[in-house]
């Protein structure tokens, strides 16, 4: 019809051109903003709970309080209460948790093949909580072999430490197995030697560790015999960067191994980048909308005498209406599938670069990203059908 083709040129007239110009890009970068915030989001989750991205290391923390100048000589300050256990083991961030139980006495090992002997200490923790699978991980009272897990980190600092420093021989994992050190109880005049055997090295865990058996044992008989509150727990946690745990610690003056939740600065970093993103993406969806009506309203007072001499002529107003609209639909449709095409192809480099560093994310985008899409479309053609609908009816 000949005023379709005139609505078309008034469409591409100069200043109906360059919003729409506008009103198109505005769109495009506020799609890709916010669907980048939502796959950004989605990614950063993979990578701390995915199964591919799963620590076992870092699932389990030590926690103790953080010893201050008041509590210096007054160990009774450093032990947790009944209600701050109960505390700490109601919070969501926390799956399982544990005591650690220390040793009531003086212990000390002497390695014949070592040519030395050392003070220690032992603790012990449930084995549920021992990243160290060992059948021979048992002891029951009489036996004389008592079966010890030693951190790695200790390993490590006698072959590179102390050994160098002491023209000694260096020794593997599997020799020092080998050897038997002999643990000597001490608690007043009372002393007692066992049999030490090497059962395994943690990662997990920064202390010498003994069977639960044994430790209630000893403590029965060469400790206070009364049950001592304690100092250090252990815990499961999901997430050790999730900040909610870190301000927790913080707040209860409680402290862990911080290598393993200095990522909770990083998460929150990039929580608020993410956000950011997402609220300026959203921010400049509501300006693309308030363009595209406002165009819409351009383009139809241009008009305003063409419509109405049409309408008076017979042309139903839902006829423009659906005219109007066919001439934005399209630009839409395509925005979308290259907004989503530009994110698809983000995320394929993004992943691959990420597993070269051992560091897991789908290859492509997320299902609410492709959800979020249809969702924005679905939006503006709304926001332009009341336009259209609003503008045509007050002719």
């Amino acid at each position: 019809m000949p005023f379709y083709q005139l609505l078309r040129k008034v469409i591409r007239t100069g200043v109906g051109k360059g919003r729409f110009v506008m009103a198109a890009a505005g769109f495009g970068i506020a799609m890709v903003l916010i669907l980048v915030a939502l796959q950004v989001h989605d990614n950063f989750n993979q990578l701390l709970y995915g199964r591919q991205n799963q620590n076992e290391r870092a699932d389990y923390l030590v926690v103790n309080k953080k010893i201050t100048n008041d509590m210096m000589g007054r160990p009774e300050l450093t032990t947790f209460t009944p209600a701050e256990l109960a505390d700490l083991k109601a919070q969501p961030f926390v799956e399982d948790m544990a005591v650690v139980t220390a040793a009531q006495y003086k212990v000390s090992l002497e390695a014949d093949q070592l040519g030395f002997s050392t003070l220690a200490f032992f603790e012990a923790v449930p084995d549920t909580f021992i990243d160290v699978r060992s059948a021979d991980w048992k002891w029951v009272e009489g036996q004389q072999e008592v079966p010890i897990i030693v951190p790695r980190d200790f390993t490590n600092m006698f072959n590179f430490g102390f050994a160098l420093g002491n023209d000694m021989p260096q020794f593997s994992e599997e020799s020092i197995k080998l050897m038997q050190p002999t643990i000597v109880v001490t608690q007043g005049l009372r002393q007692v030697r066992f049999m030490g055997r090497i059962a395994g090295f943690s990662d997990r865990i920064s202390t010498v560790l003994v069977p639960q058996t044994f430790m209630d044992w000893a403590n029965g008989i060469y400790g206070t015999g009364a049950p001592k509150a304690p100092s250090r727990v252990i815990i499961r946690t999901k997430d050790p960067s999730s900040t909610a745990l870190t301000s927790y610690l913080g707040q209860k003056n409680f402290t862990t191994d911080l290598e393993k939740t200095k990522y909770s600065k990083i998460r929150g970093i990039v929580q608020t980048i993410v956000s950011a993103v997402g609220f300026f993406g959203v921010v400049l969806l509501m300006f693309a909308l308030l363009v595209f009506s406002m165009f819409i309203q351009l383009v139809i007072e241009s008009c305003r005498r063409e419509i109405r001499l049409l309408i008076t002529l017979g042309t139903a107003p839902k006829q423009l209406q659906r005219f109007l609209l066919r001439q934005f639909i399209p630009m839409y449709i395509v925005i979308g599938i290259a907004s989503l095409a530009l994110l698809a192809g983000a995320q394929w480099w993004a992943s691959g670069l990420l597993a070269r560093h051992n560091m897991f994310v789908p290859a492509w985008p997320a299902p609410m990203t492709y959800v979020a899409t249809f969702g924005i479309l679905a939006l503006v053609y709304l926001v332009n059908w009341f336009a259209v609908r609003r503008h045509i009816a007050s002719v």
